[in-house]
């Protein structure tokens, strides 16, 4: 589990099972799931953990690691720990003291394993043990290594310092592991991580072919949050466009004569469609500013996702019928940049590692984290739900109770009138769900100290779309309080978990140290 399950949840789990008990749990946990094919890559995407640096490669006791940052586990646990520790960052494991008695689950410990395993052999039967675990690990030594560091310390900073020298080893000792968390692999290989300075827009030049990918996605956003204004700007003012006439056969008076309430049910859902693209909007600029020029792999591939997710529900028209020309349009002119912002990775670190604070600052703030995560999830079930209401049914209880009809007699008083309002509720559940997805994984992925566009980044796409959703409802008083009910929801887990986080997220401390110009 990551650090913003872990922490805020390790004191109900050890309320109801016991410390121990519950620390064992949620390693048996990431154990069960990193053993299943495929289960450790999911685990490593699901934390947003990339390859480390090549300048962590190194050899412990002889053998090659891909990451001389480790860990040290009792031969009662490494079963467990060889295969929940690696996908969370770990180069290689070590098992000690291991003596005589200790060699079957050693064992069955090494079987499978992804990477090196690494035996200390103690007590007289030293000799018996590396001859009976010869074959089944890489490594057993009988004398301690002077290369090998055991951190006791849960801070970063020592862990750093120790991996400067090429021909070192960490390990993290259990203690360290309970303290820290799992995710403390990954602070430690982002703050041993050589960077350089990121890009600013003075570097860009005026040949779009050498545009970096933070720019490309820049534009998305921009464009995104426009397109949103555009829409809200219509909505407000003359509601239809030529096309939308047209595919009606009618005009606003036609809408009015139909149900006196359909004009402004209208409005209620473009407006809070059009606050859902500016959320959408500064979402992708913010991935895309803070994120991706700054050399996070996690943004691109956040960025990708929401894409992949909201451009294709331009299709939803084959489920009712109506292209939208401008929307068609705003969806040409920017799936070919976003597929380019996507395209072009960025391999250079150029991200600055904080020193860390207070302990119980990065608490709260993990508890903010968790808020934030469940609220993404939560909006993107909300979007899927809308979706399958706008392809099928295109009303709920509340909008026909609002409109004071009946579906029936909306399509008796005119055949096509269903179709379009299932066109703005289908593109609404789309849009949700890129959002939603969005909010999510820059919550999951983007969450440390002093990263303050994340900050603002989520705090701005909150203000875009709860906001209108809000101000519009309530002032068509359309007011169900079921209805909206998820909106309150979200809004005070948002405003909590950023409450929570801004200490954190804000922080402007002194530097581990000064960015490394890469070879």
């Amino acid at each position: 589990m990551p650090d913003w399950t872990y922490h805020p949840l390790r004191g109900i789990a050890a309320a109801l099972l016991g410390p121990r008990r519950s620390r064992l749990a949620a390693l048996r946990a990431l154990a069960t799931v990193g053993s299943l094919p495929g289960g450790g890559g999911l685990i490593a995407r699901g934390f947003g953990h990339r390859h480390p640096p090549a300048h962590l490669a190194g050899t412990v006791a002889g053998v090659a690691v891909r990451n001389r940052l480790g860990a040290v586990v009792p031969p009662g646990v490494a079963r467990d720990a060889v295969r929940a520790l690696p996908p969370v960052g770990a180069g290689f494991v070590e098992v000690a003291p291991v003596g005589l008695a200790d060699v079957p689950a050693v064992r069955e410990a090494a079987e499978g394993r992804r990477v090196p395993v690494v035996v200390h052999a103690v007590g007289p039967d030293a000799a018996a043990v590396v001859a009976a675990l010869a074959g089944h690990v890489d490594a057993v030594r009988t004398e301690a290594d002077p290369a090998a560091l055991h951190v006791t310390s849960p801070l970063v900073a020592p862990a750093v310092d120790a991996l400067a020298d090429r021909a070192a080893a960490v390990l993290a000792t259990p203690a360290v592991l309970v303290a820290a968390g799992p995710g403390w692999f990954a602070r430690v290989t982002e703050a041993a991580t050589p960077t350089e300075p990121p890009p600013s827009v003075r570097d860009l030049g005026l040949d779009p072919r050498r545009w970096p990918a933070w720019w490309w996605g820049l534009l998305v956003g921009l464009g995104m949050a426009g397109a949103g204004l555009g829409a809200a700007a219509i909505t407000l003012g003359p509601v239809l466009l030529w096309y939308d006439r047209e595919f009606l056969g009618t005009g606003l008076d036609g809408l009015h004569a139909v149900n006196h309430h359909l004009v402004h049910f209208l409005q209620h859902d473009r407006i809070t469609m059009a606050g859902t693209m500016v959320a959408i909007g500064v979402l992708y600029a913010g991935l895309s500013v803070g994120g991706l020029r700054q050399g996070w792999g996690w943004a691109r591939e956040a960025f990708l996702v929401s894409g992949w997710i909201g451009f294709p529900s331009l299709l939803y028209f084959l489920g009712h019928g109506f292209v939208e020309p401008l929307h068609t349009a705003v969806a040409v002119v920017l799936f070919p940049m976003f597929l380019v912002a996507v395209h072009r990775r960025t391999d250079r670190p150029r991200w600055t590692v904080l020193a860390e604070g207070p302990e119980s600052v990065r608490r709260r703030a993990l508890v903010g984290q968790l808020l934030m995560v469940c609220t993404g999830i939560g909006l993107f079930i909300g979007g899927v739900v809308v979706s399958a209401v706008g392809l099928t049914d295109v009303f709920v209880a509340s909008d026909l109770e609002f409109l004071g009809t009946d579906a029936d007699a909306l399509r008796a008083a005119n055949p096509r009138l269903l179709s379009f309002v299932a066109h703005d509720r289908a593109g609404f559940g789309g849009a949700l769900m890129a959002a939603a997805a969005a909010i999510t994984l820059l919550s999951a992925w983007g969450w440390r100290r002093g990263e303050a566009w994340v900050w603002w980044t989520l705090a701005l796409a909150a203000a875009a779309g709860f906001l209108p959703a809000v101000v519009v409802h309530g002032t068509i008083h359309y007011t169900d309080l079921l209805h909206l009910a998820p909106v309150f929801v979200g809004i005070a887990l948002t405003a909590t978990a950023l409450v929570l986080s801004r200490p954190y997220l804000c922080a402007r401390p002194v530097k581990v140290r000064d960015p490394a110009r890469l070879p």
